[in-house]
């Protein structure tokens, strides 16, 4: 079956949308705005936000404290249902989740932004699946577009979980992983609807085997940098400034720094052996966007971590996956 132009274009679309989505959100941790929006998914109860605090009742942190509470022990009751007792108690107890913030225009909307990012990401697949269904009829893609379009609105509840509950360090990285889920899938239902990506590349034993190891380092590199962004949360929380972060990660942090040695030299051989057998352009890719992705580490370690680096830390980190999980679908053996 033959899809049209305007489908295939559509769905990169989406995905970019996606992307812009995790910047959002990464933009809105550094940024503390989390909360900028107490409730979801309308923002101080508008569809619109606020841009004072003039229009809000004068107990308003009292109302949104109270909401916040309610979301937290409906969590809680979660957390213990599926064994997780411990965590659920620290959360019910944890005495500055029933605080709220002072209304702040910048941080409200700054978490505004990143919702409009998640409504019309979350709109693009929505309509990528009717399209799907109305039009192609395909029945494994209609069912991969409707469980892709699913997990967007469980991605969209569990960042407000993620904020709510005050940054519990697991929900963070399982925050990410939902994220790399959902890129995963739109990839692989471009792959499967674009004639340009359809086909497999024919990949020598050497290179296949490369690629899936460049992938699992990446990933596991990803799951690393998660831990250290929640170690930093644990540390501003108890007060400890920027210039002192790395002195106080601990060995996740020279293990995650040591291991970006470890993907430059696995993808620089990757692109050497590339240039001189095959010349795939994913793998040049895949090094232009690695090299920005070390300086922007390297700038992250050694000047005072800049907040804005941060957030194209992970957008390199995130655009590598994607392109090393594209060559894995459209990977196969030289037969």
């Amino acid at each position: 079956m033959e899809f049209s132009k305007a489908f295939v274009r559509f769905n990169w679309v989406t995905l970019v949308l996606i992307y812009l989505v995790v910047v959002a959100g990464s933009f809105v941790r550094i940024t503390g705005s989390g909360m900028g929006c107490p409730d979801w998914p309308k923002c101080f109860g508008e569809w619109v936000p606020p841009t004072t605090a003039a229009s809000l009742p004068d107990n308003y942190k009292a109302i949104y404290a109270e909401k916040r509470t309610e979301k937290v022990d409906k969590f809680a009751v979660f957390l213990t249902r599926i064994g997780l007792v411990e965590t659920a108690e620290q959360l019910k107890n944890d005495p500055m989740l029933h605080l709220e913030q002072e209304f702040n225009s910048r941080k409200t909307w700054t978490e505004y932004v990143n919702r409009l990012f998640g409504f019309l990401a979350g709109n693009a697949m929505l309509l990528s699946f009717i399209w799907m269904l109305l039009k192609y009829r395909k029945r494994n893609l209609i069912l991969l577009a409707l469980f892709n379009l699913i997990l967007m609105g469980v991605q969209a509840w569990f960042g407000s979980i993620v904020v709510a509950s005050n940054l519990v360090p697991w929900t963070i990285t399982v925050h990410m992983l939902l994220a790399l889920i959902i890129i995963a899938i739109q990839l692989f239902f471009i792959k499967k609807i674009s004639p340009k990506y359809s086909a497999n590349q024919r990949h020598p034993k050497w290179m296949l085997g490369l690629i899936w190891l460049s992938f699992a380092i990446v990933f596991y590199q990803m799951f690393l940098g998660t831990q250290v962004r929640e170690s930093i949360d644990e540390l501003t929380k108890m007060g400890i400034g920027r210039a002192s972060w790395t002195d106080e990660l601990g060995m996740p942090f020279y293990i995650h720094r040591s291991f970006s040695w470890g993907v430059m030299l696995m993808l620089i051989f990757m692109a050497w052996k590339n240039e001189v057998i095959s010349k795939y352009g994913f793998i040049r890719a895949a090094i232009f966007v690695l090299a920005l992705e070390l300086l922007s580490g390297v700038l992250l370690a050694y000047a005072d971590m800049p907040g804005l680096v941060q957030t194209s830390h992970l957008i390199f980190a995130t655009i590598i996956f994607g392109i090393l999980t594209m060559g894995i679908f459209r990977g196969r053996l030289v037969s």
